[in-house]
Parts: structure tokens; C-alpha cells; sequence
């Protein structure tokens, strides 16, 4: 049963995470830096951003081997259900028209985004390409803080989306300071207990 929930919630996540991203883009008003990336990508290329989602995370998860870094059957799921999942919802969601139904697309994608994140994280069934890229760094550079690595990879793949013609705006800001907050209040509730753990009693914990 628990594996079920874990495969379920994983799945259920990943989608949910392609639909936050389709109603980023629909907002017009700024992308995170990957998506920012993947829609400069699309623009140039013409290939749909979903499809791009999928063809970046191929190489990114390459770039795993010399780290080291083991996918999870997560992270296969990651790589193939995100980009379907938001080229679906761009086919059925509109366009924000008027600035309060961008401003509404865009707050409904930044919370949708890290209900999702929280969700597939929480699964325990990997991490995504993109994260394990950022761990795998850190653990191949111990000196230079995790923080500082994210920073860098998200600044680099910012700038690029950005002169391939990527939106970046408000957006991208408000997406900046509101994910860290939101993943820490939903991950913790969403994170599905390990059973292969045993709490020992307290009479015996300090034994």
C-alpha cells in the first residue's frame, strides 16, 4: 500500500507540475529560470515547450554519470510526464488576457508549482534531472555551497532563456522568493513516511 500512495503521488505531482508551469507561461508575466530556458528553446527551435522540457532533461541526466548520481524510477517519470503533462494544459488553458487574470494565472501557477513539488519530493521516488544535477555538483564539490551551485545553474540557464527569447518578469521574481517558502510548507506534510523505519519507544531511545 505504501508504495501504491508513493507511485500515485508521484504521478499525480508530476502532472500537476506541468499544469503550474502551462499556467506560468499562459500568465506572460515571467517564468522560473529552467522554464525561462525552455520556452527561448521552443521560440527558436518551434518545437513544442513541452517536448523541449523532455529533450533538456536528456542531456541534463547524462551530465548524472560523471557525478556520480544514481535516477530513481522518479526521475525517468520526471523526465517524460512533466513535458506532456504541460504542452496538455497549454492546448486547454486560455491566454491571460487582462493583468488580473495574468496576475491570477500566475499566483494560481506559483502555488499550484510547489503543492507539485512538494507531492513528487515527498514521494521518495527520486529526484527530478534538474535537482540531481545541482546535488550531484555539490557532492562533487564539497567546498562550494549548495546554495551557491543553484544560484550559478539557475543564473546561467536564466541568461540564456533570456537572449533566446524566454520571458522574464515579475514573475520570475515572485516565483524566486515564493517556492523555497511554499515547498518548506507543503513537503513536510506531503512526505510519505519511510515504513522501513522503526520508531523505537521512548523508554528505549536512549538506550
Amino acid at each position: 500500500m505504501n508504495l501504491f500512495r508513493r507511485v500515485v503521488q508521484l504521478f499525480v505531482g508530476l502532472v500537476l507540475y506541468g499544469v503550474s508551469t502551462a499556467l506560468m507561461v499562459e500568465s506572460g508575466l515571467g517564468l522560473n529560470p529552467w522554464d525561462v530556458f525552455h520556452q527561448g528553446l521552443s521560440e527558436v527551435t518551434g518545437i513544442s515547450f513541452g517536448v523541449v522540457v523532455l529533450l533538456v532533461g536528456v542531456p541534463v541526466l547524462l551530465l548524472w554519470i560523471p557525478l556520480r548520481q544514481r535516477p530513481g524510477f522518479g526521475t525517468v517519470a520526471n523526465l517524460v510526464v512533466v513535458g506532456f503533462a504541460a504542452d496538455a494544459a497549454l492546448r486547454l488553458l486560455p491566454a491571460g488576457e487582462s493583468l488580473p487574470a495574468k496576475v491570477g494565472l500566475l499566483v494560481g501557477g506559483i502555488l499550484l508549482n510547489g503543492f507539485a513539488t512538494g507531492l513528487y519530493i515527498g514521494s521518495r521516488m527520486g529526484p527530478g534531472p534538474r535537482d540531481g544535477l545541482m546535488t550531484g555538483l555539490a557532492g562533487r564539490f564539497p567546498t562550494v555551497s549548495l546554495r551557491v551551485i543553484r544560484t550559478g545553474i539557475e543564473l546561467l540557464v536564466l541568461g540564456a532563456g533570456f537572449l533566446l527569447g524566454g520571458t522574464v518578469g515579475v514573475g520570475t521574481i515572485a516565483y524566486a522568493v515564493a517556492i523555497g517558502p511554499l515547498v518548506h510548507l507543503f513537503l513536510p506534510r506531503l512526505t510519505v513516511p519511510d515504513r522501513s523505519r522503526i520508531d523505537l519507544p521512548d523508554t528505549f531511545a536512549s538506550r
